[in-house]
């Protein structure tokens, strides 16, 4: 039963977090230097999800040629920087961290 009540609080928590900022369309309009970092959130947010799993193998930071992941994350960024296709950039990524992990 304690795990219903932390499922709605945590629910009721992101859903009051969220809605603030619908509330206050309008109402509150924030400083510019905030809305210029605006910008660099989602690149921030991305960057925190993805480099723990490329640098860190159980728990371990590995950037030598031993680190299959780290690897295949360097020929998507490759691909996603020239041809600029989300498809085809996950596409390479699986097969190069494919094809490392079996070398």
């Amino acid at each position: 039963m304690n795990l219903w009540w932390l499922m709605l609080a945590c629910g009721g928590l992101t859903f009051g977090i969220r809605y603030s900022f619908i509330a206050a369309e309008g109402h509150y309009q924030p400083p510019p230097w905030f809305r210029r970092l605006l910008p660099f959130v989602p690149v921030a947010a991305l960057t925190a999800l993805t480099a723990p799993e490329l640098l860190l193998v159980q728990g371990e930071l590995i950037l030598g040629g031993d680190n299959p992941r780290l690897w295949a994350g360097l020929v998507a960024i490759f691909v996603a920087a020239l041809w600029r296709n989300t498809l085809l950039t996950i596409g390479c990524g699986f097969l190069a961290l494919f094809a490392l992990q079996r070398l």
